[in-house]
């Protein structure tokens, strides 16, 4: 029997919400990230909507210049699908692919030493709650990468619920402007970075871990790297990027991540390796400068606990002689107390 092919489309309906599919862990989320190069500071924004669980996962992430960093995550009830706008985070498109506006007021924690939030309940108890405000501009300054697949007839892919993490995904290199308040410290942001947007069923723990490496240089050089694992051998790993050079993508077709590991088995660096599709390459190097670690739990139908751990670092890199700014999020399942893809290498 032929397979079908498979191709990726993408519509500027993708920009607002879909109708929900039946699934149970039904979720549509778009996510931010911004920072200035010269002050190291910045921050990022995601809300995921799970219409059918009946709340949105709310997160906030503010790297500030001294260090500390501003944070608030929150479950807030929402009773539909029709807008990303909960927990006081509020996210709208003004021109579908070119420009949005994020904004958001509430209260993030204020945290001397971000590790802290390795213990949530602990982190929120001993640090001081106070005030943010952030109105922020989004302007793309790239195409669109990604989208959703489907056969080449437009037929749906079936897609498993319970190991899905989502069933399309894009993302764009852009810039932010506007202003961050925490407290009553006012950061004015002219900032690089990466957006993207997700729909589909998904589990935090539907993969046995990632490497996501989002990273701007300036605003016509940026790259994003991806390893993902979905089972934990090294046999599946997918590897997959793009950069941006000019204003088109060239798709990356190989990469290599090397991470350097600190006693907690939080990245503190990395060494990279990508080759686009016209085979030229690029090596990559990474420097931690401010990182917070996250949790996902989640109980199974018999009653397994699963904890997934994501830590999210504001990280300078290196490429062909410039220097730039960005993110690498590491994601893993916590198996007796240690990462997933630590031991990983490549």
């Amino acid at each position: 029997m032929e397979r079908k092919k498979i191709i990726t489309v993408l519509d500027p309906s993708d920009e607002y919400p879909h109708e929900p599919d039946e699934a149970k862990n039904y979720n549509e989320s778009m996510y931010f990230n911004t920072f200035d190069l010269s002050e190291e500071v910045g921050g990022w924004f995601r809300l995921g909507n799970r219409v059918n669980e009946g709340y949105a996962e709310m997160t906030i992430c503010v790297y500030l210049p001294n260090g500390q960093i501003g944070f608030m995550f929150d479950r807030p009830q929402i009773s539909n699908n029709r807008s990303m706008q909960a927990g006081g985070l509020s996210i709208n498109v003004i021109e579908p692919f070119e420009a949005l506006n994020l904004s958001y007021s509430g209260k993030v924690c204020l945290l001397e030493d971000p590790k802290q939030m390795a213990d949530p309940r602990k982190a929120f108890n001993e640090n001081p709650i106070v005030d943010c405000r952030i109105s922020l501009d989004w302007t793309g300054m790239s195409p669109m990468y990604g989208g959703k697949p489907v056969y080449e007839d437009g037929s749906e892919i079936e897609i498993s619920a319970e190991g899905s993490f989502a069933k399309a995904h894009y993302e764009q290199h852009g810039k932010m402007e506007g202003a961050i308040i925490v407290d009553k410290e006012e950061l004015d942001i002219n900032g690089l970075g990466l957006r993207d947007k997700s729909w589909g069923p998904r589990y935090w723990q539907s993969i046995s871990w990632y490497r996501w490496l989002p990273m701007v240089f300036s605003p016509d050089f940026a790259l994003m790297l991806s390893i993902i694992s979905p089972d934990g051998s090294s046999e599946k790993v997918r590897r997959s990027g793009m950069v941006l050079e000019g204003n088109e993508y060239k798709i990356i077709e190989d990469c290599r991540i090397e991470t350097t590991w600190d006693d907690d088995n939080y990245q503190t660096g990395m060494q990279c390796w990508a080759q686009t599709s016209d085979g030229k390459e690029y090596e990559i190097t990474g420097e931690v400068l401010s990182l917070i670690p996250l949790r996902n739990r989640r109980k199974t139908p018999d009653g397994e606990k699963l904890l997934t751990r994501i830590t999210e670092a504001m990280t300078r890199y290196q490429c062909n002689g410039e220097i730039g700014i960005g993110m690498s999020e590491y994601l893993d399942q916590i198996h007796d107390g240690l990462p997933s893809g630590r031991n990983f290498s490549g």
